[in-house]
Protein backbone atom coordinates (compact mmCIF):
# COMPACT_ATOMS: atom_id res chain seq x y z
CA UNK A 1 0.00 0.00 0.00
CA UNK A 2 1.04 3.46 -1.21
CA UNK A 3 1.46 6.57 1.18
CA UNK A 4 -1.32 9.00 0.25
CA UNK A 5 0.27 11.61 -2.51
CA UNK A 6 -3.48 13.11 -3.22
CA UNK A 7 -7.14 11.75 -3.52
CA UNK A 8 -8.10 9.81 -5.84
CA UNK A 9 -8.07 11.61 -9.31
CA UNK A 10 -8.99 11.30 -12.38
CA UNK A 11 -8.22 8.34 -14.40
CA UNK A 12 -8.64 7.58 -18.09
CA UNK A 13 -11.72 5.94 -18.81
CA UNK A 14 -12.66 6.70 -15.04
CA UNK A 15 -16.74 6.10 -15.67
CA UNK A 16 -15.25 2.71 -16.59
CA UNK A 17 -13.13 1.76 -13.99
CA UNK A 18 -15.96 2.58 -10.63
CA UNK A 19 -14.61 5.97 -10.15
CA UNK A 20 -17.38 6.58 -8.01
CA UNK A 21 -16.54 3.08 -6.11
CA UNK A 22 -13.88 3.07 -2.56
CA UNK A 23 -10.88 0.81 -3.62
CA UNK A 24 -9.07 -1.52 -1.81
CA UNK A 25 -5.38 -1.58 -2.21
CA UNK A 26 -4.56 -5.14 -2.42
CA UNK A 27 -4.22 -8.80 -2.10
CA UNK A 28 -1.57 -11.12 -0.71
CA UNK A 29 -1.18 -14.61 -0.98
CA UNK A 30 1.25 -17.53 0.46
CA UNK A 31 2.51 -20.82 -0.32
CA UNK A 32 4.63 -23.37 1.42
CA UNK A 33 6.03 -26.55 0.53
CA UNK A 34 4.62 -27.04 -2.50
CA UNK A 35 6.26 -27.55 -6.25
CA UNK A 36 4.34 -25.69 -7.84
CA UNK A 37 4.38 -22.56 -5.42
CA UNK A 38 4.83 -20.18 -8.07
CA UNK A 39 1.55 -21.13 -10.18
CA UNK A 40 -0.59 -21.96 -6.93
CA UNK A 41 0.38 -17.98 -6.05
CA UNK A 42 -0.60 -16.82 -9.49
CA UNK A 43 -4.26 -18.64 -9.44
CA UNK A 44 -4.73 -16.95 -6.14
CA UNK A 45 -3.40 -13.66 -6.97
CA UNK A 46 -5.74 -14.33 -10.08
CA UNK A 47 -8.73 -14.91 -7.38
CA UNK A 48 -8.08 -12.12 -5.50
CA UNK A 49 -7.91 -9.48 -8.62
CA UNK A 50 -10.71 -7.39 -7.79
CA UNK A 51 -8.08 -6.35 -4.90
CA UNK A 52 -6.50 -4.51 -7.21
CA UNK A 53 -5.71 -4.16 -11.09
CA UNK A 54 -2.69 -1.65 -11.19
CA UNK A 55 0.47 -4.26 -11.01
CA UNK A 56 1.11 -7.61 -9.44
CA UNK A 57 3.87 -9.48 -8.80
CA UNK A 58 5.15 -12.74 -7.03
CA UNK A 59 8.64 -13.88 -4.80
CA UNK A 60 9.30 -17.00 -5.45
CA UNK A 61 12.26 -19.49 -3.23
CA UNK A 62 14.00 -22.66 -4.08
CA UNK A 63 15.63 -22.75 -0.88
CA UNK A 64 19.01 -21.51 -2.28
CA UNK A 65 17.45 -18.41 -4.50
CA UNK A 66 14.84 -15.78 -4.07
CA UNK A 67 13.53 -14.68 -7.46
CA UNK A 68 10.70 -12.30 -8.39
CA UNK A 69 8.67 -11.02 -11.54
CA UNK A 70 6.16 -7.87 -11.14
CA UNK A 71 5.03 -5.66 -13.38
CA UNK A 72 2.20 -3.28 -14.17
CA UNK A 73 -1.24 -4.53 -15.15
CA UNK A 74 -3.34 -7.39 -14.30
CA UNK A 75 -2.22 -10.84 -13.22
CA UNK A 76 -2.73 -13.23 -16.29
CA UNK A 77 -0.93 -10.16 -18.20
CA UNK A 78 2.01 -10.32 -16.02
CA UNK A 79 2.57 -13.96 -15.63
CA UNK A 80 1.71 -15.18 -19.33
CA UNK A 81 4.10 -17.58 -21.40
CA UNK A 82 6.67 -19.26 -19.45
CA UNK A 83 7.17 -16.48 -16.67
CA UNK A 84 6.29 -18.96 -14.07
CA UNK A 85 8.45 -21.32 -14.96
CA UNK A 86 11.60 -18.86 -14.86
CA UNK A 87 10.55 -18.37 -11.15
CA UNK A 88 9.73 -21.51 -10.19
CA UNK A 89 10.39 -22.64 -6.55
CA UNK A 90 8.47 -24.60 -3.67
CA UNK A 91 7.76 -21.19 -1.47
CA UNK A 92 5.99 -18.38 -2.87
CA UNK A 93 4.08 -15.05 -2.08
CA UNK A 94 2.19 -12.43 -3.94
CA UNK A 95 0.75 -9.55 -3.98
CA UNK A 96 -1.90 -7.67 -6.59
CA UNK A 97 -1.74 -3.49 -6.05
CA UNK A 98 -4.45 -0.80 -6.28
CA UNK A 99 -2.88 2.83 -6.27
CA UNK A 100 -4.23 6.13 -5.69
CA UNK A 101 -3.90 8.51 -8.93
CA UNK A 102 -0.71 9.78 -9.48
CA UNK A 103 1.16 7.38 -8.01
CA UNK A 104 0.81 4.25 -9.84
CA UNK A 105 4.60 3.14 -11.00
CA UNK A 106 6.21 -0.01 -11.31
CA UNK A 107 9.00 1.04 -8.72
CA UNK A 108 6.15 0.66 -6.28
CA UNK A 109 5.05 -2.56 -7.04
CA UNK A 110 5.15 -5.37 -4.26
CA UNK A 111 6.77 -7.57 -3.11
CA UNK A 112 9.26 -5.83 -1.81
CA UNK A 113 12.96 -8.08 -1.81
CA UNK A 114 16.32 -7.17 -0.25
CA UNK A 115 19.48 -8.66 0.75
CA UNK A 116 19.44 -7.84 4.29
CA UNK A 117 21.83 -8.17 7.28
CA UNK A 118 18.87 -10.54 8.26
CA UNK A 119 19.25 -12.16 4.92
CA UNK A 120 17.39 -12.20 1.80
CA UNK A 121 13.67 -11.34 2.64
CA UNK A 122 10.81 -10.41 0.62
CA UNK A 123 7.38 -8.68 1.89
CA UNK A 124 3.87 -8.30 0.54
CA UNK A 125 1.64 -6.33 2.24
CA UNK A 126 -2.17 -5.00 2.71
CA UNK A 127 -3.07 -2.54 4.51
CA UNK A 128 -1.82 1.43 5.46
CA UNK A 129 0.64 2.50 7.82
CA UNK A 130 -0.20 6.02 9.13
CA UNK A 131 3.05 6.79 11.03
CA UNK A 132 4.94 5.51 8.24
CA UNK A 133 5.86 9.11 7.12
CA UNK A 134 7.31 9.71 10.59
CA UNK A 135 9.20 6.78 10.64
CA UNK A 136 10.44 7.41 6.74
CA UNK A 137 11.85 10.95 8.30
CA UNK A 138 13.60 9.69 11.35
CA UNK A 139 15.14 6.14 8.83
CA UNK A 140 16.82 8.97 6.63
CA UNK A 141 17.64 11.07 9.33
CA UNK A 142 20.15 8.18 10.07
CA UNK A 143 20.95 7.24 6.75
CA UNK A 144 18.61 4.95 5.22
CA UNK A 145 17.91 5.57 1.57
CA UNK A 146 14.84 4.37 0.26
CA UNK A 147 14.24 3.10 -3.26
CA UNK A 148 10.25 3.61 -3.51
CA UNK A 149 7.28 5.92 -1.91
CA UNK A 150 5.48 2.89 -0.06
CA UNK A 151 5.06 2.44 3.42
CA UNK A 152 6.06 -1.30 3.11
CA UNK A 153 9.35 -0.44 2.70
CA UNK A 154 9.56 1.04 5.99
CA UNK A 155 8.57 -2.39 7.55
CA UNK A 156 11.55 -3.58 5.67
CA UNK A 157 14.19 -1.29 7.17
CA UNK A 158 12.84 -1.75 10.78
CA UNK A 159 13.52 -5.27 10.08
CA UNK A 160 17.04 -4.75 9.11
CA UNK A 161 17.73 -2.21 11.58
CA UNK A 162 16.20 -4.24 14.54
CA UNK A 163 19.16 -5.30 17.24
CA UNK A 164 17.45 -8.78 17.55
CA UNK A 165 19.35 -11.50 15.60
CA UNK A 166 17.05 -13.84 15.36
CA UNK A 167 14.54 -12.87 12.36
CA UNK A 168 11.04 -14.14 14.03
CA UNK A 169 12.22 -11.52 16.70
CA UNK A 170 13.02 -8.73 14.07
CA UNK A 171 9.86 -8.87 12.64
CA UNK A 172 8.00 -8.96 15.83
CA UNK A 173 10.46 -5.96 17.11
CA UNK A 174 9.59 -3.80 13.47
CA UNK A 175 6.22 -4.72 13.48
CA UNK A 176 5.94 -3.07 17.22
CA UNK A 177 6.88 -0.14 15.95
CA UNK A 178 4.80 0.86 13.40
CA UNK A 179 0.72 1.78 13.63
CA UNK A 180 -2.00 0.97 11.43
CA UNK A 181 -2.93 -1.65 9.42
CA UNK A 182 -1.23 -4.28 8.14
CA UNK A 183 -1.87 -7.87 6.70
CA UNK A 184 1.40 -9.08 5.47
CA UNK A 185 3.43 -12.11 4.23
CA UNK A 186 6.60 -12.46 4.21
CA UNK A 187 9.25 -14.83 2.41
CA UNK A 188 12.86 -16.33 3.27
CA UNK A 189 15.00 -18.87 1.77
CA UNK A 190 13.33 -21.17 3.57
CA UNK A 191 10.32 -20.14 5.55
CA UNK A 192 6.98 -17.95 5.17
CA UNK A 193 5.75 -15.50 7.72
CA UNK A 194 2.32 -13.95 8.00
CA UNK A 195 1.39 -10.99 10.32
CA UNK A 196 -1.92 -9.06 11.64
CA UNK A 197 -2.01 -5.84 12.79
CA UNK A 198 -3.15 -5.69 17.04
CA UNK A 199 -6.38 -4.45 15.80
CA UNK A 200 -6.95 -6.95 12.58
CA UNK A 201 -8.56 -3.82 10.43
CA UNK A 202 -7.65 -6.13 7.08
CA UNK A 203 -8.45 -9.77 6.76
CA UNK A 204 -5.46 -12.96 6.42
CA UNK A 205 -6.83 -16.27 6.18
CA UNK A 206 -4.31 -19.34 6.97
CA UNK A 207 -5.50 -22.86 5.43
CA UNK A 208 -3.69 -26.09 4.03
CA UNK A 209 -3.59 -27.94 0.73
CA UNK A 210 -3.68 -31.78 2.03
CA UNK A 211 -0.15 -34.21 1.01
CA UNK A 212 0.03 -30.99 -2.27
CA UNK A 213 3.72 -30.31 -1.03
CA UNK A 214 7.42 -32.21 -0.83
CA UNK A 215 7.69 -35.78 1.38
CA UNK A 216 4.14 -36.00 1.29
CA UNK A 217 2.99 -32.77 3.74
CA UNK A 218 0.58 -30.65 3.06
CA UNK A 219 1.09 -27.21 1.82
CA UNK A 220 0.44 -24.33 3.83
CA UNK A 221 -1.19 -21.36 1.84
CA UNK A 222 -2.02 -17.69 2.98
CA UNK A 223 -4.45 -15.42 1.58
CA UNK A 224 -6.44 -12.27 1.81
CA UNK A 225 -9.99 -13.65 1.21
CA UNK A 226 -10.63 -17.69 1.20
CA UNK A 227 -12.30 -17.35 -2.33
CA UNK A 228 -8.22 -18.04 -3.19
CA UNK A 229 -8.11 -21.15 -1.16
CA UNK A 230 -10.82 -22.84 -2.94
CA UNK A 231 -9.26 -22.41 -6.91
CA UNK A 232 -6.33 -24.05 -5.11
CA UNK A 233 -7.72 -27.18 -3.21
CA UNK A 234 -7.12 -25.34 -0.36
CA UNK A 235 -9.11 -26.19 3.43
CA UNK A 236 -9.46 -22.77 5.36
CA UNK A 237 -8.33 -22.96 9.07
CA UNK A 238 -8.48 -19.76 10.76
CA UNK A 239 -8.03 -16.37 10.32
CA UNK A 240 -4.50 -14.90 11.60
CA UNK A 241 -5.47 -13.65 14.92
CA UNK A 242 -4.70 -9.81 15.69
CA UNK A 243 -1.28 -9.39 17.05
CA UNK A 244 0.11 -12.64 15.92
CA UNK A 245 2.94 -13.67 13.70
CA UNK A 246 2.93 -16.92 12.07
CA UNK A 247 5.90 -18.50 11.32
CA UNK A 248 5.55 -21.61 8.82
CA UNK A 249 9.47 -23.54 8.46
CA UNK A 250 10.96 -26.65 7.46
CA UNK A 251 10.31 -28.17 11.03
CA UNK A 252 7.19 -26.86 12.18
CA UNK A 253 4.62 -24.21 12.44
CA UNK A 254 4.86 -21.64 15.43
CA UNK A 255 2.69 -18.99 16.74
CA UNK A 256 3.92 -15.64 18.05
CA UNK A 257 2.48 -12.72 19.43
CA UNK A 258 4.37 -10.12 18.71
CA UNK A 259 1.74 -7.48 20.57
CA UNK A 260 -1.42 -7.86 22.89
CA UNK A 261 -4.22 -7.65 20.45
CA UNK A 262 -6.26 -4.08 20.99
CA UNK A 263 -10.19 -3.71 20.57
CA UNK A 264 -10.57 -5.51 17.25
CA UNK A 265 -11.42 -2.87 14.65
CA UNK A 266 -11.91 -5.29 11.44
CA UNK A 267 -12.95 -3.48 8.22
CA UNK A 268 -16.78 -3.21 7.81
CA UNK A 269 -16.61 -2.55 4.39
CA UNK A 270 -15.05 -5.90 3.54
CA UNK A 271 -18.33 -6.93 3.63
CA UNK A 272 -20.06 -4.09 2.07
CA UNK A 273 -18.27 -4.06 -1.04
CA UNK A 274 -14.30 -4.85 -0.82
CA UNK A 275 -14.35 -8.82 -0.73
CA UNK A 276 -16.32 -11.26 -3.09
CA UNK A 277 -19.28 -13.06 -2.06
CA UNK A 278 -18.18 -16.62 -2.27
CA UNK A 279 -15.28 -15.56 0.92
CA UNK A 280 -15.58 -16.06 3.91
CA UNK A 281 -14.14 -12.77 5.91
CA UNK A 282 -13.41 -12.11 9.97
CA UNK A 283 -15.03 -15.46 10.64
CA UNK A 284 -18.02 -15.01 8.52
CA UNK A 285 -19.61 -15.82 5.29
CA UNK A 286 -19.53 -11.81 2.87
CA UNK A 287 -22.54 -13.36 0.74
CA UNK A 288 -24.37 -13.60 4.11
CA UNK A 289 -23.80 -10.39 5.59
CA UNK A 290 -24.51 -8.76 1.72
CA UNK A 291 -28.07 -10.61 1.84
CA UNK A 292 -28.98 -9.59 5.50
CA UNK A 293 -27.61 -6.29 4.75
CA UNK A 294 -30.27 -6.46 1.70
CA UNK A 295 -33.23 -7.34 4.21
CA UNK A 296 -32.59 -5.00 6.97
CA UNK A 297 -32.72 -2.38 4.50
CA UNK A 298 -36.02 -3.26 2.99
CA UNK A 299 -37.26 -3.14 6.77
CA UNK A 300 -36.01 0.19 7.33
CA UNK A 301 -36.86 1.71 3.45
CA UNK A 302 -39.30 -0.30 1.92
CA UNK A 303 -41.31 1.49 -0.76
CA UNK A 304 -44.07 0.48 -3.07
CA UNK A 305 -42.17 -0.35 -6.41
CA UNK A 306 -43.10 -3.12 -9.11
CA UNK A 307 -38.91 -4.20 -9.31
CA UNK A 308 -36.27 -4.58 -7.37
CA UNK A 309 -32.85 -3.71 -9.81
CA UNK A 310 -29.15 -4.42 -8.49
CA UNK A 311 -26.20 -2.21 -10.26
CA UNK A 312 -24.08 -4.98 -11.11
CA UNK A 313 -22.17 -6.56 -10.11
CA UNK A 314 -21.39 -5.21 -6.47
CA UNK A 315 -25.46 -4.86 -5.78
CA UNK A 316 -26.37 -8.18 -6.26
CA UNK A 317 -26.81 -9.88 -3.18
CA UNK A 318 -28.34 -7.10 -1.30
CA UNK A 319 -30.59 -6.37 -4.03
CA UNK A 320 -31.42 -10.23 -3.02
CA UNK A 321 -31.87 -9.86 0.32
CA UNK A 322 -34.12 -6.71 -0.17
CA UNK A 323 -36.60 -8.55 -2.79
CA UNK A 324 -36.37 -11.66 -0.75
CA UNK A 325 -37.62 -9.39 2.39
CA UNK A 326 -40.30 -7.18 0.35
CA UNK A 327 -41.84 -9.58 -1.75
CA UNK A 328 -40.85 -7.48 -4.52
CA UNK A 329 -39.57 -9.54 -7.96
CA UNK A 330 -35.97 -9.34 -8.43
CA UNK A 331 -34.81 -8.78 -11.93
CA UNK A 332 -31.49 -7.66 -13.93
CA UNK A 333 -32.70 -4.48 -15.15
CA UNK A 334 -29.02 -3.57 -15.50
CA UNK A 335 -26.44 -5.67 -17.86
CA UNK A 336 -23.10 -5.51 -17.21
CA UNK A 337 -20.33 -5.64 -19.75
CA UNK A 338 -17.78 -7.49 -18.40
CA UNK A 339 -15.34 -7.00 -21.29
CA UNK A 340 -14.50 -3.09 -21.18
CA UNK A 341 -10.91 -2.72 -20.85
CA UNK A 342 -8.82 -0.13 -19.27
CA UNK A 343 -8.62 2.20 -21.63
CA UNK A 344 -11.30 2.98 -24.47
CA UNK A 345 -11.77 4.93 -27.87
CA UNK A 346 -14.71 7.73 -27.01
CA UNK A 347 -16.48 9.14 -30.16
CA UNK A 348 -15.48 12.11 -31.15
CA UNK A 349 -19.20 13.71 -30.79
CA UNK A 350 -19.83 13.16 -27.04
CA UNK A 351 -22.25 10.98 -26.30
CA UNK A 352 -23.43 11.76 -22.74
CA UNK A 353 -22.94 8.95 -20.12
CA UNK A 354 -20.50 7.62 -22.36
CA UNK A 355 -18.39 5.81 -19.58
CA UNK A 356 -21.67 4.16 -17.50
CA UNK A 357 -23.61 3.82 -20.86
CA UNK A 358 -20.17 1.88 -22.03
CA UNK A 359 -20.09 -0.38 -18.74
CA UNK A 360 -23.93 -0.44 -18.12
CA UNK A 361 -27.07 -1.02 -20.30
CA UNK A 362 -30.92 -1.09 -18.79
CA UNK A 363 -33.01 -4.00 -20.30
CA UNK A 364 -35.97 -1.50 -21.43
CA UNK A 365 -38.52 -4.35 -21.53
CA UNK A 366 -38.39 -4.96 -17.88
CA UNK A 367 -38.00 -1.42 -17.11
CA UNK A 368 -40.51 0.34 -19.50
CA UNK A 369 -43.57 1.82 -17.45
CA UNK A 370 -42.40 0.60 -14.02
CA UNK A 371 -41.56 1.55 -10.53
CA UNK A 372 -38.17 0.32 -9.66
CA UNK A 373 -35.63 -0.36 -6.38
CA UNK A 374 -32.68 0.48 -7.77
CA UNK A 375 -29.71 -1.15 -4.51
CA UNK A 376 -26.21 -0.52 -4.86
CA UNK A 377 -23.78 -1.01 -2.19
CA UNK A 378 -22.69 2.11 -1.51
CA UNK A 379 -22.67 6.00 -2.86
CA UNK A 380 -19.00 8.06 -2.85
CA UNK A 381 -19.13 11.07 -4.77
CA UNK A 382 -22.69 10.30 -6.37
CA UNK A 383 -21.62 11.24 -9.78
CA UNK A 384 -21.96 7.56 -11.17
CA UNK A 385 -25.34 7.16 -9.41
CA UNK A 386 -26.60 10.31 -10.95
CA UNK A 387 -25.82 8.89 -14.90
CA UNK A 388 -27.39 4.86 -13.18
CA UNK A 389 -30.59 7.26 -12.23
CA UNK A 390 -31.00 8.88 -15.44
CA UNK A 391 -30.44 5.73 -17.76
CA UNK A 392 -32.97 4.34 -15.82
CA UNK A 393 -35.01 7.04 -16.61
CA UNK A 394 -34.70 6.76 -20.40
CA UNK A 395 -35.06 3.11 -20.17
CA UNK A 396 -38.90 3.93 -19.32
CA UNK A 397 -38.56 3.74 -15.35
CA UNK A 398 -41.34 5.41 -14.55
CA UNK A 399 -40.21 5.92 -10.88
CA UNK A 400 -36.85 5.53 -9.00
CA UNK A 401 -36.15 4.41 -5.98
CA UNK A 402 -32.35 4.29 -5.21
CA UNK A 403 -31.56 2.22 -1.78
CA UNK A 404 -27.84 1.87 -0.47
CA UNK A 405 -26.63 -0.83 1.67
CA UNK A 406 -24.56 0.80 4.00
CA UNK A 407 -24.59 4.14 5.92
CA UNK A 408 -23.00 7.57 4.14
CA UNK A 409 -19.65 7.75 3.54
CA UNK A 410 -18.82 11.32 5.54
CA UNK A 411 -14.73 10.56 6.26
CA UNK A 412 -12.07 9.33 4.62
CA UNK A 413 -10.27 5.97 5.82
CA UNK A 414 -6.39 5.95 6.52
CA UNK A 415 -6.34 1.82 6.95
CA UNK A 416 -5.93 0.82 3.47
CA UNK A 417 -8.80 1.95 1.63
CA UNK A 418 -8.35 4.47 -1.25
CA UNK A 419 -11.01 7.08 -0.72
CA UNK A 420 -11.39 10.64 -1.72
CA UNK A 421 -10.89 13.58 0.38
CA UNK A 422 -13.80 14.55 2.65
CA UNK A 423 -14.32 17.78 0.01
CA UNK A 424 -15.46 15.21 -2.19
CA UNK A 425 -17.70 12.37 -0.12
CA UNK A 426 -20.93 13.94 -1.06
CA UNK A 427 -22.86 13.26 1.94
CA UNK A 428 -20.48 14.77 4.30
CA UNK A 429 -21.69 17.89 3.00
CA UNK A 430 -25.10 17.48 1.82
CA UNK A 431 -28.19 15.69 3.51
CA UNK A 432 -29.68 12.40 2.37
CA UNK A 433 -32.79 14.89 0.30
CA UNK A 434 -30.03 17.12 -1.31
CA UNK A 435 -28.14 14.06 -2.59
CA UNK A 436 -31.51 12.63 -3.53
CA UNK A 437 -32.40 15.85 -5.90
CA UNK A 438 -28.38 15.64 -7.14
CA UNK A 439 -28.87 12.14 -8.73
CA UNK A 440 -32.22 12.65 -9.85
CA UNK A 441 -33.89 9.65 -7.57
CA UNK A 442 -37.83 9.64 -6.09
CA UNK A 443 -36.44 8.57 -3.20
CA UNK A 444 -32.76 7.98 -1.47
CA UNK A 445 -32.57 5.85 1.80
CA UNK A 446 -28.96 3.95 3.27
CA UNK A 447 -28.97 1.31 5.67
CA UNK A 448 -28.36 2.69 8.72
CA UNK A 449 -25.14 2.16 10.92
CA UNK A 450 -26.86 -0.25 13.91
CA UNK A 451 -28.59 -1.82 10.62
CA UNK A 452 -25.08 -2.51 8.95
CA UNK A 453 -23.29 -3.76 11.86
CA UNK A 454 -26.33 -6.11 12.86
CA UNK A 455 -26.06 -7.50 9.32
CA UNK A 456 -22.66 -8.12 10.04
CA UNK A 457 -22.83 -9.66 13.27
CA UNK A 458 -21.63 -13.30 13.68
CA UNK A 459 -22.18 -14.28 17.13
CA UNK A 460 -21.28 -10.79 18.01
CA UNK A 461 -17.55 -12.16 18.11
CA UNK A 462 -15.85 -9.00 15.56
CA UNK A 463 -15.95 -5.25 16.28
CA UNK A 464 -16.07 -3.22 13.20
CA UNK A 465 -13.92 0.26 12.31
CA UNK A 466 -16.51 2.07 10.77
CA UNK A 467 -14.75 5.18 10.84
CA UNK A 468 -15.78 5.69 7.55
CA UNK A 469 -19.36 6.28 8.28
CA UNK A 470 -18.60 8.23 11.96
CA UNK A 471 -15.25 10.31 11.37
CA UNK A 472 -14.17 8.55 14.66
CA UNK A 473 -10.49 6.82 14.23
CA UNK A 474 -9.70 3.98 16.55
CA UNK A 475 -5.99 5.11 16.08
CA UNK A 476 -3.93 7.71 17.66
CA UNK A 477 -2.82 9.21 14.34
CA UNK A 478 -5.01 9.26 11.23
CA UNK A 479 -3.46 12.26 9.38
CA UNK A 480 -0.70 10.70 7.28
CA UNK A 481 -0.11 14.18 5.02
CA UNK A 482 0.00 16.73 8.08
CA UNK A 483 1.09 13.61 10.65
CA UNK A 484 -1.22 15.61 13.14
CA UNK A 485 -2.35 13.47 16.16
CA UNK A 486 -5.76 12.94 17.27
CA UNK A 487 -7.04 11.65 20.36
CA UNK A 488 -8.19 7.54 19.68
CA UNK A 489 -12.05 7.47 18.52
CA UNK A 490 -12.43 11.51 18.09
Amino acid sequence: MTLPVEPLGVHEGLAVNDSDKLHEECGVVAIFNNPEAATLAYLGLHALQHRGQESAGIVTSNREHLRQHKQMGHVAEIFAGDVLKKIKGSLAIGHTRYSTAGDSALLNAQPIMVQSNKGMIAVAHNGNLVNAAAIRTRLEEKGSIFQTNSDTEVIVHLIAQSRETNLPNAISDALRRVEGAFSLVIVTLDRIFAARDPRGFRPLAMGYIPHGGDNHKDSVVFASETCAFDLLDAIYVRDVKPGELVEVGPDRTESHFFATPKEQSACIFEHVYFSRPDSIVFGRSVHASREAMGRQLAREAGVDADLVVPVPDSGVTAAMGYAEESGIPFRFGLIRNHYVGRTFIEPEQRVRDFGVRLKLNPVRSLLEGKRVILIDDSLVRGTTSEKIVRLMRNAGATEVHMRISCPPTISPCYYGVDTPSKEQLIAASHSVDEIRQKIGADSLSYLSLEGLRTACAEGDKTAYCTSCYTGKYPTDWVDVDSLAPVGAGR
